[in-house]
């Protein structure tokens, strides 16, 4: 179930245009513009977390590895486990297979 409090008109549009973008360049202009790089850069950690706990890596060696802190390496990890399976679907399409699922106790 999708949280209601996310879904507007104007998140709507926001996907819409992610959708609309046709390759990585176009990616990286629209996001350099509408995002911080501070900003970026947490978003990409966040993926980088989840391929890494997907691929059954402690909460250690990604936190070595990506510079994450565990209250994010943990945040990810509860989307894992709990969330939409946003992350599950993106990695999938880029090919990432799951070695094990981690637990939310694993520090």
């Amino acid at each position: 179930m999708h949280d209601e409090k996310i879904r507007t008109d104007m998140t709507d549009h926001l996907m819409e245009a992610v959708l609309s973008l046709e390759n990585k360049e176009e990616a990286y202009d629209f996001f350099e513009d509408l995002c911080t790089i501070a900003e970026l850069k947490s978003m990409s950690q966040r993926l980088e977390v989840a391929k890494m706990l997907r691929h059954g890596r402690t909460y250690q060696e990604i936190g070595k590895a990506t510079g994450a802190s565990t209250a994010t390496i943990s945040r990810v990890n509860r989307a894992l486990v709990w969330g939409e399976d946003g992350y599950l679907k993106v990695l999938e399409k880029l090919g990432s297979k799951p070695t094990q699922q981690s637990t939310e106790d694993e520090v």
